[in-house]
C-alpha cells in the first residue's frame, strides 16, 4: 500500500476492522489461492531449470495455512472484542497475533531465498514473471496489514512491549 492510502484507513474500530476485512484478509486468501497453483505449475514446467524456485508452492501452501488460522483467530476471537471496546484479557490474544506477525516473517524469508528475493531469471517466462510479481504482492500487502494492526490498531487495546 501507498502512503497515501494509509490516510484513507478508517478511525473509528469498526470501520478500521471492516477495512482490514476486505483490504487485507480477503485480498491475502484469493492472492494465495491463485499463487499456489502458479508456483506449482512454475515448479513443474521448469523443473529441469536450476533457477527455478524449487519448494516455492510448498512455502506459499505453508503460509496460507499460518494466515488462515491467525486471521480466522482474528475474526472469531479478537477483532468481535475490540467492536465491543477491548475489556479485559484483550492484551492476550494481541500478544499472540503479534507472535503470529513474527511467525510470517519467517515463511517470507524463506520465499525471498527460493526466488532470488524475487527477481526472476532474463529467460523466465510469462507465468514465472506473473508469479514473482503476484507474490511480490502479497507480501507488500502482507507488511501493509501487519504494520497497521501492530503500529496503529492495537496500540489502542495494548501497548506493544
Amino acid at each position: 500500500m501507498h502512503d497515501d492510502a494509509t490516510a484513507a484507513v478508517p478511525q473509528e474500530t469498526g470501520a478500521l476492522i471492516d477495512h482490514i476485512l476486505t483490504n487485507y484478509h480477503a485480498m491475502h486468501r484469493a492472492d494465495l489461492a491463485s499463487l499456489i497453483p502458479l508456483a506449482a505449475r512454475v515448479e513443474q514446467v521448469h523443473a529441469d531449470d536450476s533457477d527455478a524456485p524449487k519448494g516455492l508452492a510448498r512455502v506459499l501452501t505453508r503460509l496460507a495455512h499460518e494466515m488462515e488460522d491467525h486471521m480466522t483467530k482474528e475474526e472469531m476471537i479478537l477483532f468481535p472484542a475490540m467492536r465491543v471496546g477491548g475489556g479485559a484479557g484483550i492484551e492476550h490474544p494481541i500478544a499472540v497475533t503479534r507472535a503470529d506477525h513474527d511467525d510470517h516473517a519467517v515463511s517470507i524469508s524463506l520465499i525471498r531465498k527460493l526466488t532470488g528475493d524475487l527477481t526472476p531469471p532474463k529467460h523466465a517466462c510469462g507465468f514465472w514473471r506473473s508469479l514473482y510479481v503476484g507474490t511480490t504482492t502479497l507480501i507488500d500487502e502482507l507488511a501493509a496489514h501487519i504494520a497497521l494492526e501492530n503500529d496503529v490498531f492495537f496500540p489502542r487495546f495494548a501497548p506493544a512491549r
